[in-house]
């Protein structure tokens, strides 16, 4: 292999590894969810909401957006192009 296929090699397979790690996080996220929100339905409390039980899904489930976000560029204003587009303006600058 030449250096430029080696190099889109390993962007390839970091991108690969991102993206395992997002579905590892998703099925974390899922299976433990699922054990807490039974759990916490089963024995509230009179006057408690059912907001208790949904609580830790919300909040984790926000992160796990943004790791969704980072893990497909999907905001392309800080995706890898705009990342490129910003080196090459302030190299130009300095120039």
């Amino acid at each position: 292999m030449t250096t430029q296929e080696e190099i889109k090699y390993l962007e390839a397979q970091k991108q690969v590894q991102k993206i395992k790690g997002f579905y590892t996080h998703l099925i974390v996220f899922i299976l433990v969810n699922i054990y807490v929100i039974i759990k916490k339905t089963q024995n509230i409390d009179e006057g408690e909401t059912i907001w208790h039980a949904f609580k830790l899904a919300f909040f984790w489930g926000i992160g796990l957006i943004f790791h969704g976000i980072k893990t497909f560029d999907s905001i392309p204003f800080f995706g890898k192009d705009w990342e490129d587009r910003k080196v090459k303006e302030i190299l130009n600058k300095k120039k």
